[in-house]
């Protein structure tokens, strides 16, 4: 890196909360050799600066923006290492004690989606990376003319339940020839979640690139060859697994190699 800059790569998360994701994205970008911003409503980043954007995961995508209603209000087990246990507890921890620093709670946030659908947009119209973590994946699917399904429990039958879980503990099957698949290497991967919606209808110019066995999808990609990939999961909380942080390492090279 002696003699190079490094890409500045913005962060998105909400006004309140979210130190701890954006702890752990900005420690994945730095680790990969980029510059992290922090980007909110009402501290924003000039978008002209940004060499890549990361849209980040949170409060769910309002529904007006593919023309529905919200729904009315109304563990599983899996070995893991201890290294996964130490680093998921102390996440845990750590997102617990940041979560005390809300100032609020809202279903929706209004101001980060304007916000985050006009970086989404700069960043395909400039030929920009871009990475969308489970929120943010679901956005970048919405903004580009895609739905969501509001709750995924359906997915889940005769007992089962969605694991939500920091840890590791989701099979993934990752799509022949997608990017996803040889930036992790395998045919599967282990992934977490802490989602409670997927992706429906697809946006215009993605492909699935990862999905469970009940069908959830987990990835998205943009066909072509700019750098625009969608995750479900949590890859800034599994630091200690090296194929997940080829993610933000991807990133940050596209960000580099587009200047």
């Amino acid at each position: 890196m002696s003699g190079q800059r490094k890409p500045v790569i913005g962060i998105t998360g909400p006004v309140n909360g979210g130190l701890a994701a954006w702890l752990m994205t900005s420690l994945a970008i730095r680790r990969a050799g980029g510059r992290p911003c922090r980007i909110r409503a009402g501290r924003e980043c000039d978008e002209n600066r940004l060499a890549g954007i990361v849209i980040g995961g949170g409060t769910d995508v309002d529904p007006f923006h593919y023309g529905e209603e919200p729904l009315p209000s109304d563990d599983e087990k899996k070995t893991s290492s201890l290294l996964d246990w130490t680093v998921g507890l102390l996440l845990s921890a750590m997102r617990a004690v940041f979560a005390r620093h809300d100032q609020k709670s809202q279903a929706f946030d209004p101001e980060r989606d304007q916000l985050e659908q006009g970086l989404i947009r700069h960043a395909l119209y400039n030929s920009k990376p871009l990475l969308g973590i489970c929120r943010g994946a679901q956005l970048i699917n919405v903004t580009l003319g895609g739905s969501l399904h509001q709750s995924i429990d359906h997915f889940y039958q005769e007992g089962t339940a969605n694991p939500r879980s920091i840890l590791p503990r989701k099979t993934v099957a990752l799509a022949r020839g997608s990017r996803l698949r040889k930036l992790l290497g395998a045919d599967v991967a282990q992934v977490n979640a802490l989602h409670e919606q997927s992706i429906r209808e697809l946006g215009e110019g993605l492909y699935v690139s990862a999905r469970e066995s009940n069908g959830v999808v987990q990835g998205i990609e943009q066909t072509g060859d700019q750098f625009v990939v969608g995750v479900q999961w949590h890859p800034e909380y599994l630091p200690q697994y090296r194929d997940q942080q080829r993610l933000f390492r991807a990133l940050v090279t596209a960000a580099r190699d587009s200047n």
